[in-house]
């Protein structure tokens, strides 16, 4: 695989512009049909939930691909299902640059994007275009502006708007880059965000004739009453999943280190045993009735069945491409068919 080779060049760069460079390139490789040199293919690994059928366990997480603008290229790396945004209502740049860091020493990343994006319209203009069949989950939150007692409106305006293309949708809840986002975690707030979320879900079921699962992202920083509170809010609503988790505020693991002390979400391997225990403790209380998705310092194919082996029914990536490249994708999907 040629990423071994490009990872030294990609990390002399500003990690934005890697990034956005990265995404040229799989999208160059996808066009000349050289997928091949880029990942290997994983085994063919069914999983069933919320009502679907997924090729393989490992999917994409959100913030890779924020505008659907690459859907095919990542998929061409062997997901299981591609997951894009976080989208809002209304374009919006995000926070000042620079707003990405990595903490190579620690292997984590820490963003304080701010859910740049160029709106709800652009990604239904990218994903009617793109030729993806796979599974696809849309990550939809609200604008930077909208006070939180109007959140559920923007939440809302983008579920109508992408229902008719997402295989699910994902209410994003918890980032720590949006004021105030992450009181939306909370009791009489979450229930009724709910609430109006759950009977719009309805209403569109009704309208498209078919049903898209509605999923909840939930923070690492949670206690273990409020993940019992979280979890019970999901039962009592018939929320069809949730994602575990966002990035965290917390900065242990990079004490002392070049960017350590950057303001934003940290990720990568330093989350992983955190992200773990809110699988494992959300797992504990939901049982089989609402399937966790497992995200958080998986950079090797035993972090995944360590996901798994918590709770978890399917497991997404995203730091750890970063480190560990595209060949994680057919590493974490082996390890899960061995186990």
């Amino acid at each position: 695989m040629l990423y071994p080779l490009l990872r030294p060049l990609l990390f002399r760069l500003d990690p934005e512009r890697a990034h956005h460079w990265t995404l040229g390139l799989l999208d160059a490789a996808q066009a000349l049909g050289l997928g091949s040199l880029v990942a290997p293919k994983p085994p063919s690994a069914p999983v069933a939930a919320m009502g679907l059928t997924f090729p393989n366990a490992v999917g994409l997480a959100a913030g890779l691909d924020k505008n659907g603008e690459h859907v095919e290229a990542l998929a061409a790396l062997g997901f299981g299902f591609i997951e894009v945004g976080t989208v809002t209502p209304r374009p919006q740049p995000g926070n000042p640059r620079r707003r990405l860091f990595r903490v190579p020493q620690a292997r984590a990343l820490i963003n304080r994007m701010g859910f740049n994006n160029l709106g709800v319209d652009r990604l239904v203009y990218n994903l009617g275009r793109a030729p993806y069949q796979g599974i696809l989950g849309v990550n939809i939150g609200k604008n930077f502006d909208t006070p939180n007692e109007r959140a559920a409106a923007d939440y809302v305006a983008c579920m109508r708007k992408t229902y008719r293309l997402a295989s699910y949708l994902v209410v994003n809840i918890s980032s720590p880059n949006t004021a105030s986002l992450r009181q939306l975690q909370s009791g009489n707030e979450l229930d009724r965000l709910l609430d109006t979320l759950k009977a719009e879900q309805g209403e569109l079921s009704r309208s498209f004739g078919r049903y898209v699962p509605l999923t909840v992202k939930i923070a690492p920083d949670l206690s273990e009453e409020q993940i019992d509170t979280i979890a019970q809010s999901l039962l009592n609503h018939r929320v069809d999943g949730v994602i575990a988790t966002n990035t965290t505020v917390s900065r242990t693991g990079v004490e002392g280190l070049a960017h350590g002390d950057e303001a934003g979400g940290l990720s990568g391997a330093p989350l992983r045993e955190r992200s773990t225990a809110v699988v494992r403790r959300l797992h504990a209380a939901l049982g089989e009735r609402i399937p966790i998705i497992g995200v958080g310092g998986i950079l090797r194919g035993e972090d995944a069945v360590e996901k798994i082996a918590a709770g978890a029914k399917l497991v997404q990536l995203y730091s750890g491409l970063i480190y560990s490249g595209p060949q994680l994708v057919a590493e974490c999907v082996r390890a899960l068919a061995q186990r």
